[in-house]
């Protein structure tokens, strides 16, 4: 025979100052901790956003990112000529040979910090299709000193807006226009290809990206082409691509959370401890009555452990009201794989709310589990001399 739910929501609301302070204090935990995994989530849907299956990024053998990749001029346009797997369309293959260096520019509120420059050709726009959507002026003209704006740095850098000019070494290009992009482009600065490469330094493009055609055996074109003679390149698909270059940030914020949410997370068991002790000692004489009148110790064990669970759930619904509101909100963070700043938003989605709920909960039965086996091995009679 249980105790009847009643008595314990009775017992939570009689003792509601108590209450109040424990589910605060849970409430606050799992806010933060649900703040850390939506910027996680926020980084990971950032950089991965854009990224598709269809689309190859080729590299140097052994590169880890287009960072540390480079191929000669020539050997870029041998390989989108040669690759049969490559798809084209009427005029001619969809693939792009890319530049990029990350440079020091100055932020808006002062500082410095690295942002990412690429070099495209116009195939690169042809193979992106809408993806890349100009929402204010225009693109840049091939063979221009003429750039364009992802969309998340015209506020956050000077020399962005229209019409401005950015010095790169000693070539000044002028803004033309801002760019949109549900992934990581957003962040960057891009130009013609030509223009970038002697600009930057580059005697050839960083990486080579293309369409493949449908039902290309990616394994076995990676295998061939690491053996080729003349070109041998790394290929992945660009979602891959992505994914592997939010490994380290991505984990620390993930490491980060798990921390946080130990160290409150303790604070926050010894609080619903407390609470929870104070209302057995207070109701020692209710407990031996319960006792009296047939209720086991496991019945009552479970109607403490209810109580604890309570507190973790109304704690942890709290915590997710307190955290929903970040929703949305940009920031910018360091990428460490690529050493380039990047802006994005944090995303309070339902898995980190169900994440930050479940961790709620089992602060709460961890902070219930000892008063509640107090409560269980009360003996009846000594639990009746002392109420």
């Amino acid at each position: 025979m249980l105790v009847p739910l009643s008595y314990n929501l009775r017992s939570l609301w009689v003792r509601k100052s108590s209450t109040l302070l424990t589910v605060l204090g849970l409430g606050a935990t799992v806010a933060i901790v649900a703040s850390v995994l939506a910027l996680q989530r926020g980084f990971l849907t950032m950089f991965t956003a854009g990224g598709r299956e269809d689309v190859a990024v080729f590299l140097r053998p052994g590169a880890t990112g287009e960072g540390d990749s480079m191929f000669r001029r020539d050997l870029g346009l041998r390989l989108i000529k040669t690759l049969g797997e490559i798809e084209s369309d009427a005029r001619g293959p969809l693939a792009s040979m890319e530049c990029y260096l990350a440079v020091l520019a100055k932020k808006t509120d002062g500082g410095e910090t690295n942002v990412p420059l690429r070099g495209v050709q116009p195939e690169t726009f042809r193979l992106r299709g809408d993806e890349i959507r100009i929402v204010a002026g225009r693109s840049f003209t091939p063979g221009s000193d003429e750039v364009i704006v992802g969309r998340s740095l015209v506020n956050r850098l000077q020399n962005t807006h229209i019409d401005d000019v950015i010095v790169l070494n000693t070539t000044p290009f002028r803004v033309v226009g801002v760019f949109e992009h549900a992934g990581a482009f957003a962040s960057e600065i891009w130009g013609d290809l030509e223009r970038f490469m002697p600009t930057l330094g580059r005697y050839g493009p960083n990486r080579v990206i293309a369409q493949l055609r449908p039902g290309t055996d990616l394994a076995a074109l990676s295998a061939r082409l690491e053996d080729d003679k003349e070109v041998p390149a790394k290929v992945v698909t660009e979602r891959a691509y992505l994914e592997s270059q939010t490994l380290v940030f991505g984990t620390a914020l993930l490491v980060l959370a798990r921390v946080l949410g130990f160290i409150m997370g303790v604070g926050a068991i010894f609080a619903a401890t407390n609470t929870m002790l104070a209302s057995v000692s207070a109701r020692t004489s209710e407990i031996g009555i319960l006792l009296a009148l047939g209720y086991r110790p496991l019945p009552i064990f479970l109607s403490f452990q209810f109580e604890a669970m309570l507190l973790g759930l109304l704690g942890g619904l709290l915590g997710c009201v307190l955290a929903l509101p970040l929703n949305g909100i940009e920031t910018g963070a360091m990428n460490w794989q690529t050493f380039t700043e990047f802006a994005f938003a944090f995303q309070v989605t339902p898995a980190v709310l169900a994440e930050a709920a479940g961790f709620s909960l089992v602060l709460g039965l961890l902070g219930g589990a000892l008063p509640a086996w107090r409560a269980a091995r009360l003996a009846p009679t000594v639990a009746l001399r002392q109420g």
